[in-house]
């Protein structure tokens, strides 16, 4: 994440107003609003190869790209490099725009967010009711962690890394760590 944009001194249906006029995409976080940086050729190859990764060939679910706005809270709207809904798509009332129920949330690590991507925007992630996975792809080395929420409602915690297979349930998913990553190195990352 970047320096904060021009403060704008609203609450959260204000900042969705404001924000689906601008060119560019911003976080809001409790009433801080926050300009999203671009990414890498790796970053967005790696966004696109998950994408297709967990798009599944019948059910209920659907997977979506970065252009989903999340309402994580009532006071923090973020975007994910890649989302999966399973069931009906709820959204925030009084908008078509902003999803609150993801089943599976993928976030590609970049230098300058992977701090806020494993604290803040993680820790809202998890209190999602309706959060089945969630998946941190590293650009630098062939990693996959995967939180996965058990019976009991607490998140099990799994590295996968090279030679091993990503498994999801709820949805039923799998890949390989290989195929995810095939190719990935030779393009530019950070």
């Amino acid at each position: 994440m970047s320096l904060p944009a021009a403060p704008l001194g609203a609450g959260p249906d204000e900042f969705l107003t404001w924000e689906r006029e601008q060119t560019e995409r911003h976080v809001y976080f409790r009433g801080e609003v926050f300009a999203m940086s671009g990414g890498t050729p790796r970053h967005s190859a790696l966004s696109a190869t998950i994408l297709s990764l967990l798009r599944l060939p019948k059910g209920p679910c659907h997977v979506h790209t970065s252009d989903l706005r999340l309402g994580v809270a009532n006071d923090h709207f973020v975007y994910a490099d890649a989302v999966m809904v399973c069931g009906p798509v709820e959204l925030r009332p009084g908008t078509t725009d902003v999803l609150t129920n993801p089943s599976v949330i993928v976030e590609v690590l970049s230098k300058s967010t992977e701090a806020y991507d494993r604290g803040e925007k993680q820790a809202a992630y998890l209190a999602l009711p309706s959060l089945r996975h969630f998946l941190l792809v590293s650009q630098r080395e062939l990693r996959v962690e995967v939180y996965t929420r058990e019976a009991d409602a607490r998140f099990r915690y799994d590295i996968h890394r090279a030679g091993a297979r990503v498994l999801l349930t709820e949805p039923t998913v799998s890949f390989a760590v290989d195929e995810l990553y095939d190719g990935m190195f030779a393009l530019p990352g950070d």
